[in-house]
């Protein structure tokens, strides 16, 4: 039976996480700080109004009363009272103290500051400092340094409230900007609630990056129990970093890990992430070890060793060559799955390589991790990739005693773009590559390939275009290890295929004329398309891949698009004498696109000679009619699906639907259904609602239709406030469940 939550534990994990963020820290906090005393221009004089100025000749000292405002270019002061020494730059304001620093402000109801020092005292004060909207109270706040102050019987908020949500009061606060503000004897209040009391706080007061920890992550789950997992950023300097993670888990184990990033340019960049844990439970096929794997998995977990590497880097290399690195090695075939959540989880790893580099890591069920090395090349009209490709078969790896995985060590692709061939009328591309295939147990070899492509296009006036192309293809084989079946060491082969390619567009523009649609263009493109490859046996040659055994063809392939554009008028500003622009800008949005394709092959309808009738009732040589939609009328709502239908059964041998409608109010809802016929039927759905200003409802399920099971549902909610936010998320998995939160109160960073 899974293991019921013990509430007592909850408890104590609330009353941790309250606690926590005491001692957390943002490392990348936003905005900057403006030391409100000083002086960017200290030989600009101070100038003074008032109802009364009296002015002291011997002693430099002015004396106003009454409306007092005592400014320069940026800065003013204004008071009741003012007593300002000229000589000595000092200044003592008495009554409704104001001072105004740009947008930062100073309130008291008194202040002594020596505008040369740049220190000062303010008395029964308050600083706001808008760029992190920080508001510091106390009985009296001294600044003593040039980034320093210190106050007594202190207040910290970042809510501009009277009665703010949060605040942190103190017996004495000490800050320093670009740092860290320390409260000693310091109790943690929700509006006019005092909730937790703690001998210290540390918040940062800082928006360089710069060493410090992390908001920690904190969680409750079945498999693993409690969680806490605290980050440590280590700002090493401009262009690098790290952080270290420590990932305690009640019921595993600790988990150890870090990640390191440097940039030394837009086009050079990487990151290396690695993370460890010595588990205490493992799936060694007993049944106390069985709830630790995973349903459906073929294969034990006995290890308790258990680690991911991952890296990706790309580098500007000299004469214009790029290099591209990407590792990925786990260590057993359940690690992903145990570890898909989380600061140094699958999910986060992957959205941060796809933000980071633009490209992406094998899902986590996938036992095969795909290692790679690429340098590559572009020119105006070709390009060039050479990449040593290495697919670490984990499973293969841990269990098997041979390991037949293929691999290419290195790979050398050369294209060129199809381009006029000097002054002819003909055009012409060029695809060829050159493969050396590597594995542990089995036949290894090299391969070249060679594959140019002739075209000879024509168009009749608008009716139609016409074009013929013929491909050349030479392949040719070494062996360097061979089994029973390789009977040479080298091999070559020719071959030829030959394709007539027919089309044409019509096209009718409907006039709309109205202030959000200019106009709509309906279009239709038939096309037809001819490919024939002659037979040519080929169960002699090496087989590494489908370059090895390319079928005979004798296809006709005829399809037609709809394509629906919008065309609306862009809102353009006026010219600056008022008037429009004499030349509107449209915007052109193909907002319904329809695609219908199906092959006829000419070869499975022709007669077997072996059959005495000459006919085999039970060929199919219609190919499945493939359909495909894509509708965006507008940015709120998309459409996109595409199937195969058979005609011989009058069913669908795969369909995939998805979607996604939206709102303004950050209302939203997306779909994906996927189906092939007797493998899978699955739902994955995800729901935003906002319930009102603050508080947004989330929820996504997925859904095994085909086995009639629930993979996995997430339910939670965000709620966002001028000063704080909460997001409360619950994951219910077909063996784990788990809740996790994250409360951050702005400009201290949060708990997680």
């Amino acid at each position: 039976m899974p293991k019921k939550y013990n509430f007592y534990h909850s408890y104590i994990l609330l009353t941790i996480f309250i606690s926590l963020f005491v001692v957390s820290s943002s490392v990348f906090a936003a905005g900057s700080f403006k030391d409100p005393f000083k002086d960017d221009n200290p030989d600009e004089p101070w100038n003074i109004i008032a109802d009364e100025i009296y002015h002291d000749r011997n002693a430099d000292v002015y004396i106003a009363s009454g409306n007092v405002i005592i400014f320069k270019k940026g800065k003013n002061l204004s008071a009741d009272y003012v007593r300002f020494n000229r000589t000595t730059s000092k200044a003592n304001a008495k009554g409704n103290v104001v001072m105004n620093l740009g947008q930062d402000i100073i309130r008291g109801s008194s202040i002594d500051v020596d505008l040369k020092s740049e220190t000062g005292t303010i008395y029964d004060g308050n600083i706001f400092l808008k760029e992190n909207n920080y508001h510091i109270s106390g009985d009296s706040i001294e600044k003593t340094g040039e980034n320093t102050y210190t106050a007594e019987e202190a207040t910290v908020s970042t809510c501009d409230a009277d009665v703010p949500a949060w605040k942190i009061t103190g017996k004495k606060l000490k800050i320093t900007l670009e740092g860290y503000g320390f409260i000693n004897y310091a109790t943690f209040w929700t509006k006019k609630l005092p909730v937790i009391y703690t001998p210290f706080v540390v918040f940062p007061a800082k928006v360089k990056r710069q060493s410090g920890f992390l908001a920690p992550e904190i969680a409750q789950s079945i498999r693993k129990g409690i969680e806490y997992n605290q980050p440590y950023f280590w700002a090493i300097n401009e262009n690098t970093d790290a952080t270290f993670y420590s990932h305690y888990m009640s019921e595993r184990g600790e988990q150890v890990g870090f990640e390191y990033r440097y940039i030394l340019s837009p086009e050079s960049k990487g990151t290396i992430m690695y993370d460890y844990l010595n588990d205490s439970k493992i799936d060694d096929g007993t049944a106390s070890g069985e709830k630790w794997g995973y349903s459906g998995d073929a294969y034990f977990r006995p290890n308790s060793d258990r680690y991911w590497f991952r890296m990706k880097a790309d580098h500007a290399m000299p004469y214009g060559f790029n290099a591209k690195l990407d590792l990925d090695i786990v260590s057993d075939q359940d690690y992903l799955n145990e570890f898909k959540d989380g600061y140094n989880g699958f999910g986060s790893t992957e959205k941060y390589f796809n933000k980071y580099f633009g490209r992406e890591i094998d899902d986590y069920d996938d036992p095969i991790r795909v290692n790679s090395l690429n340098f590559s090349k572009n020119w105006s009209s070709f390009t060039l990739n050479a990449e040593a490709r290495w697919y670490d078969n984990v499973v293969n790896r841990r269990w098997n005693n041979t390991d037949d995985t293929l691999q290419k060590l290195p790979f050398i692709e050369f294209r060129g773009l199809k381009q006029q061939l000097f002054e002819t009328p003909f055009y012409t591309d060029l695809y060829s590559g050159y493969t050396d295939f590597y594995r542990q147990d089995g036949v290894t070899g090299q391969r070249i390939d060679v594959y140019p492509r002739f075209y000879l296009p024509y168009r009749y006036k608008n009716y139609f275009s016409f074009e013929p192309s013929i491909g050349l293809r030479q392949t040719s084989w070494y062996i360097d290890q061979g089994d029973n079946t390789i009977k040479s060491k080298a091999y070559d082969r020719e071959l030829y295929d030959i394709k007539l390619d027919l089309s044409t567009e019509l096209f009718r523009i409907i006039k709309i004329g109205s202030k959000y649609a200019d106009s709509i263009k309906h279009s239709i493109k038939p096309q037809i398309i001819y490919t024939y490859l002659p037979d040519k046996d080929q169960s002699g040659y090496p087989n590494f891949d489908s370059i090895d055994r390319i079928a005979r063809t004798n296809l006709i392939t005829y399809s037609v698009i709809n394509t629906f554009t919008l065309k609306s008028l862009q809102e353009t500003l006026g010219l600056s004498d008022g008037k429009k622009a004499e030349t509107p800008s449209y915007l052109y949005n193909d907002f319904l696109r329809i695609k219908l394709e199906q092959s006829y092959d000419i070869n499975e309808e022709q007669a077997n000679p072996d059959n005495p009738q000459n006919f085999i009732p039970q060929n199919k040589p219609l190919s499945p009619i493939y359909g495909e939609l894509k509708f965006t009328p507008v940015k709120y709502l998309s459409l996109s699906t595409d199937a195969n239908w058979s005609t011989y059964d009058s069913n669908f041998i795969n369909r995939n639907i998805s979607g996604s409608l939206s709102d303004d109010r950050g209302d939203s809802v997306s779909w994906e259904y996927r189906f092939q016929r007797g493998f899978v039927e699955s739902l994955f759905s995800t729901l935003n609602i906002k319930v009102f200003e603050g508080l947004l409802f989330k929820t996504n399920n997925e859904r095994d239709i085909r086995d009639g099971k629930r993979i996995r549902t997430n339910l939670g909610f965000l709620y966002t406030a001028q000063c704080w936010s909460i997001d409360f998320l619950y994951t219910d998995e077909d063996n784990d469940k788990k809740f996790s939160f994250l409360l951050n109160f702005t400009g201290l960073g949060g708990t997680r």
